[in-house]
């Protein structure tokens, strides 16, 4: 019996030392997890033949109304900032797919976009303009039944188009090109008969070509500009709005206006 005894009380002593043994894991703390990296950069998306919104000078630089606005505002921000030219039709998938950061270059808020886009705040408004040829026998929307109608490809001027479905389904041909440039020199050799554009791209282009162009009094809606950013993004595009904000109340937005367009058209 003794020797019985002997060997349970050897055996529990074991257990207890076993247990002991594993206490400090269990007590054991997981490590800190690291601190967010702190952002010291964005990279711009943009189309580089967008003008005057962004494009390239005579020297091949980035030049226009929303680089000096993304330049401002993220200078204010402390913030480096980079310019990288996009397939403007695959610009969400650039976005979310972390290629960018942000999305500035004439991006109009649509509800459709909402879904995938976050936005700042409007910063300027915008129209869907119909250029013809000067000379032309189209007045009006109903003057483009039958006609040729080009448009930039993947642009708010196809949605706003759509929207108004008699007129749309009225066009002898819809076409869809890589940039608007390109559209108007299609409607410059006749290939087309009317291109619809954002208004402060149409009139920056017509000017130019005063005596060849013509824009008509109607137009497919107004709409607004945003900056576009990714849904989890939310600090940036915060501090991004204040920035815009101060930008207006201090006048430097104004200025930068008034540098591309000749007045303060800023929202």
């Amino acid at each position: 019996m003794k020797k019985r005894t002997l060997l349970a009380s050897l055996a529990l002593t074991a257990i207890l030392a076993a247990c002991g043994k594993s206490e400090p894991a269990a007590t054991a703390t997981a490590p800190e997890a690291a601190a967010p990296v702190a952002v010291t950069k964005i990279v711009v998306g943009l189309d580089d033949n967008f003008p005057p919104m962004g494009f390239r000078d005579e020297k091949n630089e980035l030049v226009g109304f929303d680089i000096d606005m993304a330049r401002e505002a993220t200078k204010r921000l402390g913030l480096e900032v980079q310019f990288k030219p996009i397939d403007w039709s695959a610009k969400e998938a650039e976005l979310n797919g972390k290629r960018i950061d942000v999305l500035w270059n004439g991006l109009t808020i649509l509800e459709s976009r909402k879904q995938h886009i976050a936005f700042t705040d409007p910063y300027m408004a915008n129209r869907q303009i119909i250029i013809v040829k000067a000379g032309s026998d189209i007045k009006d929307k109903a003057g483009l039944a039958g006609k040729v109608v080009g448009v930039q490809e993947s642009s708010s001027a196809v949605d706003a188009m759509k929207k108004e479905e008699a007129v749309f389904n009225s066009f002898k041909e819809f076409k869809q090109f890589g940039d608007n440039i390109t559209a108007l020199m299609d409607l410059e050799t006749g290939r087309l008969d009317a291109v619809v554009v954002d208004e402060v791209v149409g009139r920056f282009h017509v000017a130019k070509k005063a005596d060849t162009y013509t824009v008509l009094e109607e137009n497919f809606g107004t709409e607004d500009y945003g900056v576009g950013f990714r849904k989890d993004d939310t600090e940036l595009l915060g501090k991004m709005n204040q920035a815009l904000k101060d930008m207006k109340a201090d006048g430097a937005a104004a200025e930068i206006s008034k540098k591309w367009f000749g007045e303060n058209i800023v929202k």
